[in-house]
């Protein structure tokens, strides 16, 4: 059986590789999809992303990264992929990502997981590092040094919010 893990994935957190090991120990093949939501405000390209989840999950080798493009459920059908794999977080993730898989059961028939992200990343958003990054904090923690590294050097150029 085959699963997508879709998202955006800027950056990509120990709380999405969470999702994605549980997924790949689940189903036969993960393929994780990098999406391009035009209401967000990206740090990196998409390509970047890409090749951040590529290092991130290479040990996993069940597991690739591919850019998506169009409709999640087209592109799902167009590679034979059968389960979409999302994390929840809170009662909130669960109220949208209920709705999204409905609609993607209504037009496709083909059904959503989520599971429940592990508590100790429950607290992460990619939008939340981006932040604690531009203001100096420190996210070593919460991504893999590659990722932080790759974070450093993006946040590095930027002096938003913070004083000279």
């Amino acid at each position: 059986m085959r699963a997508i893990c879709p998202g955006s994935f800027d950056p990509v957190t120990h709380g999405h590789l969470d999702i994605i090991e549980r997924a790949s120990k689940m189903f036969d093949d993960v393929l994780v999809a990098v999406g391009r939501n035009s209401a967000k405000n990206y740090l990196f390209t998409p390509d970047e992303r890409a090749a951040m989840l590529e290092d991130a999950t290479r040990a996993l080798p069940n597991v690739r990264v591919e850019m998506l493009e169009g409709l999640l459920v087209d592109f799902c059908r167009d590679r034979d992929i059968d389960v979409i794999v999302k994390g929840l977080r809170f009662a909130s993730d669960f109220e949208f990502e209920l709705q999204m898989a409905q609609m993607n059961h209504a037009l496709s028939g083909i059904e959503t997981i989520m599971l429940p992200t592990a508590a100790r990343w429950a607290h992460l958003s990619s939008t939340m590092i981006r932040e604690v990054a531009k203001l100096g904090g420190d996210i070593t923690q919460f991504v893999t040094p590659a990722v932080a590294a790759r974070i450093a050097d993006k946040t590095s150029h930027t002096t938003e919010g913070g004083a000279a």
